[in-house]
């Protein structure tokens, strides 16, 4: 059998790959910001102009202006939070309760878990919708945190149960040994040695509860609630479509997520390549 051709396997074509993806993740990104330092009339041009000719601020002064965004920063903010650390709790004790209790039907429930999590959200719009109006939740946050923590559960709890199985049960029979209960042993000793796990685990929980659009627009109609991604969306007038003003908008709301990213850069790689070796 003839060997492959060194580009195929060797450094070109994984310094190709990499330029690929790069591109494809950072162009959009790239685009809506180009797109915000530009005037409305420069949009018009032809050909199209890639940079700004003249880059202006004063998209994102009328992005504060033209709709209170702060008020949907905020809005987005607190349920993304209240969502995690509730998805969080959640998930930290499933996975522990999975990773090292004996469950009868320990696989069964794990695939239940990955079959949940493949689910369409859009299918499941109409009868969270009638449940958040039986108990009388619309328009609050409570409609939205409850539902991004069942939506974000699968997902972390996989994670975390890849984790915890990689920690040797030694250390928290030491631990209860010393008079930690287990509840004590979990969160001192486990959740620690899991902290890119758990990293990991709550980045993607706010992730999906910042960036959800369906359920926000769908559960809360009072104008005060409002999220950014329905937000954004009231930058469109009725025949005209603002571009400049709702990329600078998209800009401040891709800020915090991008900011947690480079934080936490770090742990969150670690996370994903210690759980898929582990898992």
């Amino acid at each position: 059998m003839s060997e492959r051709p060194p580009f195929l396997t060797g450094t070109p074509l994984r310094v190709l790959v990499g330029l690929v993806l790069v591109v494809n993740g950072m162009f959009p990104a790239l685009w809506i910001l180009f797109t915000s330092l530009k005037a409305e009339n420069e949009l018009m041009l032809k050909p199209i102009t890639w940079l700004p000719h003249a880059p202006t601020l004063a998209n994102y002064l009328r992005a504060f202006t033209d709709q209170p965004l702060l008020l949907f920063l905020f809005n987005s903010f607190m349920v993304a939070i209240l969502s995690t650390a509730l998805t969080l709790f959640i998930s930290v004790l499933a996975a522990y309760a999975l990773a090292r209790l004996h469950i009868r039907g320990r696989d069964l429930i794990l695939s239940a878990i990955i079959a949940v999590s493949t689910f369409p959200l859009v299918t499941l719009l109409v009868p969270l919708f009638e449940i958040m109006r039986t108990l009388g939740l619309l328009n609050t946050w409570t409609s939205l945190v409850l539902p991004y923590t069942v939506l974000s559960l699968p997902v972390c709890t996989l994670i975390l149960v890849s984790f915890f199985e990689g920690i040797p049960r030694d250390l928290e029979n030491s631990a209860m040994i010393d008079g930690c209960t287990r509840l004590g042993a979990l969160f001192k000793i486990v959740v620690p040695l899991s902290a890119p796990g758990v990293f990991t685990a709550g980045i993607l929980a706010f992730v999906n509860s910042w960036d959800e659009f369906l359920l926000a627009l769908s559960f809360n109609s009072n104008p005060q609630l409002r999220t950014l991604p329905v937000g954004i969306t009231l930058y469109q007038g009725e025949f005209a479509f603002p571009w400049p003003v709702i990329s600078a908008a998209l800009v401040v709301g891709i800020v915090p997520v991008a900011v947690l990213i480079v934080i936490f850069q770090e742990r969150v790689v670690s996370g994903l390549t210690s759980g898929g070796i582990k898992g």
